[in-house]
């Protein structure tokens, strides 16, 4: 089996199908002679920025010399983004020799009587032999979905769990209220394990701090009064951090979104809990997440274009809030698509009533689960004046919207999916150029 096979095999897994009970997924790590259990792993759950969160910290560990593992999903352009050592996709070589590993335990648990691991599963397990076999002394790892039903939740011993945001997303899988959810990714609690959480909603928090009383974790609250900006560009935002960890510490994040200046600080913090002897210097961690680069987010690509994940209620109510503070002073164009089970009336209907956009396009994603780029546009008319063109390819979309753009700014929204495609377009063009 060469790497393109393995990739499809597991592409060919069904990705949204019922989980498998934990037991399952420890088996194969039993079976895999448990290679989670030769790292540091710092776990990470929460709705919005949890890979940001992992970013930072990575970026951070990585500037103090450690070597540094990076579990994230989903990728973006290829399957080996999932799995990083010190900020560098893993080779092809890499990859393919732990999925064999994977796949020939797999074929023998599913021979014995157990379940065929998910897609998720079989992820998470080819990351965790990567990382055994790369010799990482740390693993910053991103939960799938949820927390305590995740596969990564099979991990016993983590040195430190991190709650991010928490907001209403994926209610057909974690419930309903925003308790529900919260209690389902507080589940990555351990016992004794600090846990360091966004605790602005008090709602939320009350839910972690129970979980976290429960299992005699210390716990470690980010409150927005922590911080102050001090100055915003269209690049980076300059704020202090002022807890007890950081007096009144200076901190340049590299995004124009105000929402990482918690997922930075939430990074910060888990750093200094983690290492309570400032081993690690302050001017390397303010520089590690200075110099951090994270894909997709808020990620500004080429001049004036800005790619943006953000697919569900708050990440498009954050999204929001940097276009309303940028369309002050330049103006700002939109290119949007979307994915079928994502509610995506609504977040279009809120883009239309929270920003005013001179221009918008929008286009469709390859593969099942599509919405059409007529859909889309007649949704977008029925709440804007604002020029909308519909193109079904998306090379052609982005073309279309860079020549809109002129001297204003685009954003790119909607779904990872259309993130992953952009970038895969802009790649090709430096490519072309040289």
């Amino acid at each position: 089996m060469n790497y393109e096979e393995a990739v499809d095999y597991i592409a060919e897994v069904p990705k949204f199908t019922k989980k498998n009970k934990p037991e399952n997924t420890k088996e194969l790590l039993k079976r895999l002679g448990h290679p989670e259990e030769k790292y540091k792993i710092i776990h990470v759950a929460g709705t919005n920025g949890k890979g940001s969160v992992c970013a930072f910290t990575a970026s951070v560990l990585q500037l103090a010399g450690k070597r540094t593992g990076l579990f994230i999903s989903p990728h973006l352009i290829r399957i080996n983004e999932r799995f990083q050592v010190n900020q560098n996709p893993v080779s092809d070589e890499v990859f393919l020799e732990a999925f064999l590993q994977v796949q020939a335990v797999m074929d023998e648990m599913v021979k014995d009587g157990f379940y065929h691991p998910t897609y998720f599963e079989i992820l998470f397990a080819v990351g965790m032999v990567i990382f055994a076999r790369e010799k990482v002394e740390y693993l910053v790892m991103e939960t799938g979905l949820g927390g305590r039903l995740d596969a990564t939740n099979t991990v016993e011993h983590p040195i430190a769990c991190i709650l991010t945001t928490m907001s209403l997303d994926h209610t057909e899988y974690l419930g309903d209220t925003i308790e529900q959810i919260a209690g389902e990714k507080a589940g990555i609690i351990k016992e004794g394990v600090p846990v360091i959480y966004d605790g602005r909603n008090r709602t939320v928090e009350k839910v972690i701090r129970e979980k976290a009383e429960a299992m005699h974790a210390p716990a470690i609250p980010f409150y927005g009064e922590m911080c102050e900006i001090l100055e915003e560009t269209d690049k980076s935002i300059d704020f202090v951090l002022n807890n007890r960890y950081y007096g009144y510490k200076l901190v340049t994040v590299p995004y124009l979104a105000e929402y990482q200046i918690v997922n930075s600080s939430l990074a910060m913090m888990a750093i200094r809990v983690l290492d309570p002897e400032k081993r690690i210097s302050d001017q390397t961690i303010q520089k590690g997440i200075k110099e951090t680069r994270w894909s997709g987010r808020m990620e500004t690509v080429l001049p004036g274009v800005v790619l943006d994940g953000a697919h569900n209620a708050d990440g498009i109510a954050q999204f929001l809030k940097t276009v309303q503070r940028i369309q002050k002073e330049k103006p700002v164009s939109l290119l949007f698509s979307a994915v079928i089970e994502k509610e995506y009336e609504t977040m279009i209907r809120e883009i239309c009533q929270g920003g005013n956009f001179t221009s918008i396009t929008v286009t469709q994603i390859e593969g099942s689960r599509k919405v059409s780029d007529e859909t889309l546009a007649d949704i977008f008319r029925k709440y804007t004046d604002a020029p909308v063109t519909a193109k079904d390819d998306v090379k052609d979309a982005f073309a279309c919207a860079m020549e809109q753009k002129k001297d204003g700014m685009l954003f790119c929204v909607g779904s990872l999916y259309l993130i992953g495609e952009i970038k895969a377009i802009i790649s090709e063009q430096e490519v072309q150029q040289h």
